[in-house]
């Protein structure tokens, strides 16, 4: 599977065309809306740091990388792709898993782009309570919200908004039109199409786990990639975002595809076989029929390869209607 090196395959051109794009000052001090709270900005952002590679590829896809100071959570975790790598360039990464406010400060950070569970921890050392009176704005990945207050449901509409509220603060508002345009474009293209299909297959979504498995329920991206791409997530049901639930649960909904995502150290098809070796679900219908998508972390957590991933989950869902290829 590919990683980010996906994002200068897929987004090459859109993202000439974005830096060629004139860009507008914007009215400062400019307050928009992360989570529950409000943040202000005296300022367009010079020193921003952001955590994790999906959030960190939307500044680079931006065209921020020169207002960045540097990003954390990557290496401690991921591998980075040669390309992606690449376009970070001698961008530093300030600390391979959690910053702490220490990491920040030392870098005078006058953003940090984050999330819960992206970042950030309920109750923990960096939050945007204890940033602030350090001078340090926060803003937070929207569909990480759910982890801090109530959300009824993913959509790609958070990735949309994440994506308008980085082109206000950083006063590049045409670049992250353009992008959203292109994505909207494409997600639609898919929409229209399994609009033919006469099923909506059962998805079940696998992060990693033995004993128990990682999933996503309803507050996840996936579960709005899944709807997107024409599937029905099984764990749908569940109120929670990245989460574990028992092997019973997955045996009980009979998932008719299983998407892998391709992260961490075990690889891929290390946990394709494992599941094809696990005895409770040798009667689950995409193990018989071994019904496998893979994903990488980029694709299925919010980030610009959104839409690739839904192009790829629904030519997996749908073959009849996509040849078994990325529309």
């Amino acid at each position: 599977m590919d990683h980010p090196s996906m994002i200068a395959r897929c987004l090459v051109g859109t993202l000439a065309a974005m830096l060629a794009l004139p860009v507008f000052a914007a009215d400062y001090p400019l307050t928009v809306r992360s989570c529950d709270r409000e943040v202000t900005f005296e300022r367009a952002p010079q020193r921003a740091v952001s955590h994790d590679i999906n959030l960190t590829s939307m500044l680079i896809t931006l065209g921020l990388r020169d207002r960045m100071a540097g990003y954390t959570g990557i290496s401690g975790w991921k591998t980075l792709d040669p390309d992606f790598a690449a376009e970070l360039g001698d961008l530093p990464e300030l600390a391979s898993r959690y910053p702490s406010i220490e990491t920040l400060l030392e870098v005078d950070a006058d953003l940090f782009f984050a999330g819960w569970n992206y970042g950030m921890r309920a109750g923990g050392a960096v939050t945007p309570s204890t940033l602030e009176p350090l001078g340090i704005p926060v803003y937070e990945l929207s569909e990480s919200c759910s982890w801090v207050m109530e959300q009824k449901s993913a959509s790609l509409n958070d990735l949309y908004n994440d994506l308008q509220n980085l082109g206000r603060i950083f006063s590049v508002q045409d670049r992250a039109e353009t992008l959203i345009d292109n994505l909207k474009q494409r997600i639609e293209t898919v929409r229209s199409a399994v609009k033919q299909g006469s099923t909506t297959p059962r998805v079940f979504l696998y992060d990693s786990g033995e004993d128990r498995p990682t999933t996503s329920g309803q507050l996840g991206m996936p579960q709005a990639l899944i709807e997107a791409a024409g599937g029905h997530n099984v764990m749908s049901d569940v109120s929670a975002s990245w989460t574990q639930v028992n092997w019973e649960s997955v045996v009980e909904r009979d998932p008719e595809v299983i998407l892998i995502v391709d992260y961490g150290p075990r690889s891929w098809q290390q946990k394709r076989d494992f599941l094809l070796q696990q005895p409770a679900l040798q009667d689950v219908q995409a193990i018989r029929e071994r019904r496998f998508i893979v994903l990488s972390y980029l694709e299925v957590t919010p980030s610009v390869m959104n839409a690739s991933a839904i192009e790829k989950i629904a030519a997996g869902l749908h073959p009849g209607i996509f040849g078994g290829r990325v529309p």
